[in-house]
């Protein structure tokens, strides 16, 4: 089994192959890139250093996962169409990973936190927003749809879930992403952690995990659905060139 994961929703451009070998054993080969405005550049060749360590092709896959968003809006759809193109060409199917929910794993990843409250800075006073839960499996699970708000208007039922949830877990609850690193005093208010990673960002390894239990239980899209996920309909049709 071989799955190629693809990440640019952020500033950072990450792509992750994650195999097993003979014995079964999940093997991650990954590159990643904090690159402003340059993924469109590092993005193919990040693919072909993965497939040449571990000297594979693309019609080695079984299938290629993307980060859909929500984001930065250019990035969600630089991953879409790469993961798009790539697997029209190879005939493979595609699954699609929330960049929040990504971003959430890599909390946990980084500081085992079983309960996550993942934000992205959305511009223009706005914030993406999705609470999460670490299932048996090591892999978080929404607790209520994502969505995008004012910082200091989360709605009562995601600040009413997020209570029930921290008040329930022995573990502290975490947040991570650059919707912290913007507006942190806002969202404690509603939202309050123990722990905090503003830096954090959706990376390629951890959508490929998220991305597993798709493949493998024949769950993966057919390309032409590889689409991204803006969670604000207005703000594409501002979009250069529309």
């Amino acid at each position: 089994m071989k799955l190629l994961a693809l990440e640019t929703a952020t500033e950072a451009c990450s792509v992750a192959l994650l195999s097993r070998d003979d014995a079964g054993e999940l093997i991650t080969v990954a590159r990643r890139q904090h690159a402003p405005r340059q993924q469109t550049q590092l993005i193919l060749p990040m693919v072909d250093a993965v497939l040449a360590e571990v000297g594979a092709s693309l019609h080695d896959l079984d299938a290629i996962a993307y980060s859909c968003g929500p984001g930065a809006f250019t990035g969600v759809r630089i991953a879409a169409a790469v993961a798009q193109g790539l697997a029209l060409g190879a005939e493979l199917p595609v699954v699609a990973v929330s960049s929040l929910r990504a971003l959430a794993q890599s909390a946990w990843r980084q500081r085992q936190v079983e309960v996550v409250a993942a934000s992205l800075d959305a511009r223009m006073q706005e914030i993406y927003l999705g609470l999460f839960r670490l299932d048996v499996d090591q892999r978080m699970q929404p607790l209520l749809p994502e969505l995008a708000c004012r910082p200091g208007q989360v709605p009562e039922a995601v600040a009413a879930c997020w209570q029930q949830q921290t008040t329930a877990s022995a573990e502290p609850a975490g947040a991570i992403g650059s919707g912290w690193a913007t507006y942190a005093d806002l969202l404690q208010v509603q939202l309050p952690v123990s722990d905090v990673l503003p830096d954090g960002a959706p990376d390629a390894a951890d959508v490929a995990w998220l991305a597993l239990p798709e493949v493998e239980a024949g769950r993966a899209l057919a390309p032409e659905l590889a689409l991204p996920v803006y969670l604000r309909d207005d703000v594409w049709q501002k979009l250069p060139g529309r």
